[in-house]
This record gives C-alpha cells, sequence and structure tokens, in this order.
C-alpha cells in the first residue's frame, strides 16, 4: 500500500451523485455532491434525465480531480458504483437516449410482472436468476421502452440500441464511448442475468424479446473498464472496479466470510448476507444475488429490501412533524411508546419477505390521544421491524443466525432507530467509524485491481473504531412488539 495513491469513488445513488476522494488508508480526503432530478410523469412512474444525471457526475468527478491535484499523492484509479436496476438504452451512434431513465423504483411495468404469474413462469425465472420477478428489475422497463417509443424496437432489432443500467452508461460516456461494459453485481438485478452459468440468458432475452446485441459485456467488478476521458482527452485515471450499491456496501463493510451481513439505511433499506461460493435459492421471499469478488471468482449473497427508508424520514419532514432527520430521534424519545400506532411504510409496495407491488403506506391505532411524535416513533420502528422480516427470512434461508449486523446508510447515524433495531433483532449492531461503506466498496475493489492494496486482509485492517448498540430490551416485550407489526402487515397486505 502507498499511502501516495488516491482512489476516487464515483457514487451514483437514486437522488443525488457524489465523487468522494480516498487516500491509501480508506480515509475520505474530499467529497463532492451534486443533486439531479426526478421525474413523476404519472403515479407510480419515476425516472431520470441520463443526461442530467451524467453531467452531475462529470460535474462532481471535474471537482474530485482538481481537489485530488492539490493534495499530497496521484489519483492511481477509479471506481463506480450505482443505484441498480434503473434503465437507460440510448442509441450507440449518435449517444442519445431514446427515453429518459426508468428508475427502479417505477412501478409502471406491472402488468407484465402479471402476465408472468399468468404464463406460470415465475418459478422459472427465479431459478435461472435468483430473483423474484418484479417490476423492480431491469428486464420488463427494457421491454417497455421496445414496446413504447416510436422506433425503439426496430432500431434495437437493427443493432443500433444499446441497453445499461447506470454503470454501463456512465463507463460508456467517461470513456469516450469505448466501453459498453458492466459487471456481475450489477448484470444480476437485470432479471436477464443466468446466476449460474454467469452469462445472459438467451430463453429471457427471447421471453422479453430483447436483442442480445443491446447488452453490454459482463466484466469482473475487480478489474480493467477503460480510462476516464474528459473534453477528448484522456485523463490517465482508469476505471478498475464497478460494483452495484448495495453489493459495493457488502464489500466495503469487509463482509468477506459467509455468514457476515450488512444493512444499508439509504433511500430503501438493503440486508445482504455473504453466503459462499454457490448460489443458494431463497424459500423465503429473498432475492440471490452475485456479490463482488477481488479476484473474478464468484460470490453469492442472500438480499432482501424494503422500497422505503430515508423517503419515510423525508416524508415526515414534509408533513411538519420533525424539522430535519437528525431531531427525528429526539422527538421518537420524547414519548415513552407508540402508543400503540404502527406505520407500514409501503408507499412504493412491500419487498421482501412479502412482494406485495400493490400495497400501500398505512397508519394503524390512532386515537384522539395520538400525538406527532407517536407517529414519528412509529415510522421509525416501522423501519426497523422491516429489517427484522428481512433478517428472519434470511437466518431461515442461510441455515444460520447472526450475532452482529454491520449497518451504513444515512439513517444508521439515528441513534434511536440503531438502538430499537438492535432490540427488535436481539443482535448487536455495529457501525462503523467511515459512513461511506457504499463508495468505500467501489473503491476497494478498483484499488485492489490497481496495486493500491495488495488483498483483502489488508483491507481489513483498515477499519476504524465502531459504534456498537447492543439489544436492551426483554424476549416477552420484544415479541409484543413483533406482534402489534405482524397485525399491521396483516391489515396492509394484499395477497391474501
Amino acid at each position: 500500500m502507498g499511502n501516495d495513491q488516491l482512489v476516487i469513488s464515483l457514487d451514483s445513488g437514486t437522488t443525488s451523485v457524489r465523487s468522494i476522494v480516498f487516500d491509501g488508508k480508506g480515509e475520505v480526503r474530499h467529497v463532492a455532491q451534486k443533486e439531479f432530478m426526478q421525474y413523476y410523469p404519472q403515479p407510480g412512474w419515476v425516472e431520470q434525465n441520463p443526461e442530467e444525471l451524467l453531467a452531475a457526475q462529470v460535474d462532481v468527478l471535474r471537482d474530485a480531480l482538481e481537489m485530488a491535484g492539490k493534495m499530497t499523492g496521484t489519483v492511481t484509479c477509479a471506481g463506480i458504483t450505482n443505484q441498480r436496476e434503473t434503465t437507460i438504452v440510448w442509441d450507440k451512434h449518435t449517444g442519445e437516449p431514446v427515453y429518459n431513465a426508468i428508475v427502479w423504483q417505477c412501478r409502471r411495468t406491472a402488468p407484465y410482472i402479471e402476465k408472468l404469474v399468468e404464463l406460470g413462469l415465475i418459478e422459472a425465472i427465479h431459478g435461472r436468476t435468483g430473483l423474484v420477478p418484479d417490476a423492480y428489475f431491469s428486464a420488463t422497463k427494457v421491454a417497455w421502452i421496445l414496446d413504447n417509443v416510436p422506433s425503439a424496437r426496430e432500431l434495437a432489432e437493427q443493432g443500433d440500441l444499446l441497453f445499461g443500467t447506470v454503470d454501463t452508461w456512465l463507463i460508456w460516456n467517461l470513456t469516450g464511448r469505448r466501453v459498453h461494459a458492466t459487471d456481475p453485481t450489477n448484470a444480476s438485478r437485470t432479471m436477464l442475468y443466468n446466476i449460474h452459468e454467469l452469462d445472459w440468458d438467451d430463453e429471457l432475452l427471447e421471453l422479453f424479446s430483447i436483442p442480445r446485441s443491446m447488452l453490454p459485456e459482463v466484466r469482473p467488478s475487480s478489474g480493467d473498464f477503460g480510462s476516464i476521458v474528459l473534453d477528448g482527452q484522456d485523463t490517465g485515471v482508469p476505471i478498475t472496479g464497478v460494483v452495484g450499491d448495495q453489493q459495493s456496501a457488502l464489500f466495503g463493510q469487509c463482509c468477506f466470510a459467509p455468514g457476515q451481513a450488512k444493512s444499508t439505511y439509504g433511500t430503501g433499506c438493503f440486508l445482504l448476507m455473504n453466503i459462499g461460493d454457490k448460489p443458494r435459492l431463497s424459500g423465503n421471499g429473498l432475492l440471490t444475488t452475485v456479490a463482488a469478488s477481488p479476484d473474478g471468482k464468484p460470490v453469492y449473497a442472500l438480499e432482501g429490501s424494503a422500497f422505503v427508508c430515508g423517503q419515510l424520514i423525508g416524508w415526515l419532514i414534509d408533513l411538519g412533524l420533525i424539522e430535519d432527520a437528525r431531531s427525528s430521534s429526539e422527538v421518537a424519545r420524547s414519548v415513552e411508546d407508540s402508543g400503540g400506532v404502527r406505520v407500514v411504510p409501503a408507499f412504493a409496495g412491500l419487498g421482501t419477505p412479502y412482494w406485495d407491488q400493490d400495497a400501500r403506506g398505512a397508519i394503524y391505532g390512532i386515537t384522539r390521544g395520538t400525538t406527532k411524535a407517536h407517529i414519528v416513533r412509529a415510522a421509525l420502528e416501522g423501519l426497523a421491524f422491516q429489517v427484522f422480516d428481512i433478517l428472519s427470512a434470511m437466518e431461515d434461508d442461510a441455515e444460520m443466525s447472526l450475532s452482529r449486523l454491520n449497518v451504513d446508510g444515512g439513517a444508521s447515524l439515528n441513534d434511536f432507530l440503531m438502538q430499537f433495531q438492535a432490540d427488535v433483532l436481539g443482535v448487536t449492531i455495529e457501525r462503523p467509524a467511515s459512513p461511506e461503506a457504499t463508495a468505500l466498496g467501489a473503491a476497494y475493489l478498483a484499488g485492489l485491481a490497481s496495486g493500491v492494496w495488495a488483498d483483502i486482509a489488508e483491507l481489513e485492517q483498515l477499519r476504524g473504531a465502531s459504534t456498537t448498540y447492543t439489544p436492551l430490551r426483554g424476549t416477552n416485550q420484544v415479541e409484543h412488539l413483533v406482534a402489534g407489526w405482524r397485525d399491521a402487515i396483516a391489515r396492509t397486505i394484499t395477497r391474501q
């Protein structure tokens, strides 16, 4: 390891993009961030402008490169981590998107999933991809674009259109349109990738009527993705790490061994457990996904997701129940309990283990004595209960029990939420000193490929002191709380 070597991580999130400069100790030296617009053309539809996203990412990249130029050390490489499943289709000759990016949260393709159910294809798709078929994933989004954008299908069949998730779109543009590639972690989120054969699945491509010529080359997460070009000039900075954001956080948290797990509290809430080098299909509504590896050998993870996390905090702010995210912990602690109130944050349906895309958010148990503090507390508790449901399913599928859960993401800084999470799970919660696990994972993968770090053993030595939360509630009290949550879920789900 050379402390004079710098690594830039491009963190392309759902609502903002960042470029973070890490040094050889894995410490943050500079952060540049920029938000970009989300578009909601119809209820349940979520879009982004790919050009706006790219421009924002380039802006923060320029900022990071400029600041790195003033530091002691040299930028050795760059890594990309990104919101997954979000789908972009563009003309390979002009570089222009044929339609806005359809965001992972978008529900417009739910009718496609209903047809798959009617055709009895759910188990076959799950068996090949490890995914529970849902509008969440990329396949139906690509199909929608080809079916609904004038001339799109004709152009695709002629080999004139390219598809990519956000990582692919960034790579293609940042390398001067030289590299059309993705990595296995992002490919495994498209519902087009066979996780056993580690290749695009021709039968699924035929099912969704997607020409194989549209698809990017799948390269190892830690490896060569070309060199960054800005203003027509090669910067000499290679992209050597690419990884979907949740798998990046798993890697950034140093969950390298089977049985280690992390939960990221971001726009959504995502819990992943490393299950080793063989895929294990879930019987509890979990997803089996490809995890990042430093050597190109397959590693798999079980994943559970709740679609709403940070958005719920934003909703509380919008309603005037709290002033800002930081105050939510204090407000929640101002009352002894939620007063019987339960909040189910199913704004975009219920994810793992229910997969009910028609469910909607609900508040139960309101009385005349309910205060805003009760609702705030119940909302935060609802976030923790979502993770409880996911981890319960995960422990059953993996046939192992966790003793510790690594956490990261903005809402992991909420002390009330983390303590309550520890209580209902009955496990120790560990939050690393650096909150940048997602960006750090991409930096680690890039740095391993470029010789900044020698191996994962060196990465484990870089982990700093952590904040821990240990369970404080008794079993009977937790069982009572869980029973209230189960009742609220039973009232919310639409699929009996």
